[in-house]
């Protein structure tokens, strides 16, 4: 009995090698999917490009920003500004200017598309 647990215990670090070396050999040859990590890598950016431009976005809307960034849909598929935010951007964006001048620029910019 001690000579047959002395013949496995010799046997099995040939029989682990042998294994080794079988199963890292066909492990290294295949060098055809390099082309998946440029593609993760190109999701990688867009996603980091779409997190840039949703800064300032919270909830829902920026739910609904990232879901279209990430697709491959048009931006010109984003929904209009309501008058609401309209009046705000234009507010900010003639801040600082007063009477006539405040006037006519909100005007020009409430007018445009």
């Amino acid at each position: 009995m001690k000579q047959l647990i002395a013949a496995c215990a010799l046997a099995l670090p040939f029989m682990a090698g042998q294994a080794f070396a079988q199963g890292s050999a066909p492990a290294a040859a295949p060098a055809a999917p390099a082309a998946a990590p440029a593609a993760k890598n190109s999701q990688q950016e867009k996603m980091k490009q779409c997190n840039m431009d949703a800064a300032g976005k919270k909830g829902d809307e920026r739910k609904a920003f990232m879901k279209g960034c990430l697709s491959d849909k048009p931006a010109a598929a984003a929904k209009p500004m309501t008058q609401q935010e309209k009046m705000a951007a234009c507010s900010k964006a003639n801040k600082g200017k007063k009477g006539d001048a405040y006037k006519n620029a909100q005007k020009e910019c409430l007018s445009k598309g």
